[in-house]
């Protein structure tokens, strides 16, 4: 088991690179470029929050996997802009590598379904996949189009992607897309394009959640993670780590779980674990929490905007098996990303061996024991070597 687990691992830390990848899109408020960790998560958000307008054979939580991990490969590859000149043929040569690469990281039974399913998104032919490249299509153009100030050369790569390039495939394969971009550019629009009015505000609201800065550092210590990369990188987290759940879970509930988690940090803001521990501070945070929920999923259509709040109080619950175990992978992704970048909030908050046992050991213990023995076993020799105990 402990090669096992210790490959997962392997697989979940080198993931971490993927935030280093600078796609050419902006975020939406303009300020700077968007990275691919961020970028898959919010394709994730897209796929559970469209759910209503894909064909009844698709499965969403594949669909979610699948942009989980799409552009993985690019942590080998590079990102390569669609208005580039590119050789299409050698780039998907590239991706190939790394696809073996790094999903050769994994256990084999493991890695062979990742790496299935990435081929299945790069082929494009299955309903699911589909449905993934379609959202993967026209998240970045709606980023473009509703940005605080987009380029004007962002939007000239707009127009020609809608226009002959691959988004020109939304006009038949999600035609609310294509011609809601239509009418953002100005386009005289002959069918409805309001499908989507209920449905944007959210998708639009919740990118700002990459701009909401968390205490842990990414794995090479360069910056701190933001809401929206960490909440991709747990979801990754529990599909691979799943296995290891104390309880049987439903792995589709606590992907939708994690996939919402931090939402509430865009109005709320982020409380770091190993920050203040006073019980009415704690408190105000959770009023503010609940404050943000009801504003947020508010933004939603009543009955998907329900289903959400349900989820996002489950989880905060922390009672069913899926939120216990969503609860301890929250919990673990910031230990290893301290270990990898020498300390991190370990350091800036002073914190002991015995401090992380009690506020991060238990609760992933209670999820998943397996993992906390393996994860505990790693941490030790540094705070050992810290005169941290």
């Amino acid at each position: 088991m402990s090669d096992r687990i210790r490959a997962q691992f392997a697989f979940l830390l080198e993931a971490d690179k993927l935030r280093g990848i600078e796609r050419q899109n902006l975020i939406l408020d303009c300020s700077r470029r968007e990275n691919s960790a961020e970028h898959s998560w919010h394709l994730a958000l897209y796929a559970l929050v469209l759910a209503p307008f894909a064909d009844l054979d698709v499965d969403i939580t594949r669909v979610i996997q699948m942009l989980l991990l799409h552009d993985l490969v690019e942590i080998d590859a590079g990102d390569h802009p669609i208005s580039d000149a590119v050789d299409w043929t050698a780039v998907a040569q590239a991706e190939q590598a790394a696809a073996t690469r790094l999903f050769g990281l994994l256990p084999p039974d493991q890695g062979d379904r990742l790496q299935a399913l990435w081929s299945e998104f790069e082929a494009s032919e299955s309903a699911d996949a589909l449905f993934a490249k379609r959202l993967d299509h026209c998240q970045p153009i709606f980023q473009t189009l509703y940005g605080a100030s987009p380029l004007p050369d962002h939007i000239v790569v707009v127009r020609e992607n809608l226009f002959g390039g691959r988004a020109a495939a939304l006009q038949h394969g999600f035609p609310h897309a294509f011609y809601h971009a239509l009418d953002l550019l100005g386009e005289t629009v002959a069918q409805d394009s309001t499908g989507l009015d209920s449905h944007l505000p959210f998708l639009n609201q919740a990118d700002a959640l990459k701009g909401i800065e968390r205490a842990t550092r990414i794995g090479d210590g360069s910056r701190a993670e933001n809401s929206a990369e960490h909440s991709w990188h747990i979801m990754l987290y529990a599909w691979i780590l799943g296995e290891h759940a104390h309880e049987e879970i439903d792995i589709a509930r606590v992907l939708h779980m994690l996939l919402l988690h931090d939402i509430v940090e865009i109005d709320a803001g982020d409380t770091p674990i190993h920050g203040a521990q006073d019980p009415a501070v704690q408190a105000a945070q959770e009023v503010r929490e609940q404050l943000a929920a009801e504003r947020l999923f508010g933004l939603l259509p009543s009955d998907q905007g329900r289903v959400f709040h349900q989820i996002w109080t489950e989880f905060e619950a922390a009672e069913s098996p899926d939120a216990v175990f969503a609860k301890s992978i929250d919990r673990v992704q910031p230990v290893l990303l301290n270990l990898l970048n020498g300390g991190g909030s370990w350091i800036d908050y002073d914190v002991s061996l015995a401090q992380v046992e009690a506020r991060v050991g238990v609760k992933v213990s209670r999820g998943a024991p397996e993992v906390w023995n393996y994860v505990r076993a790693e941490i030790t020799p540094w705070f050992k070597a810290a005169g941290r105990h």
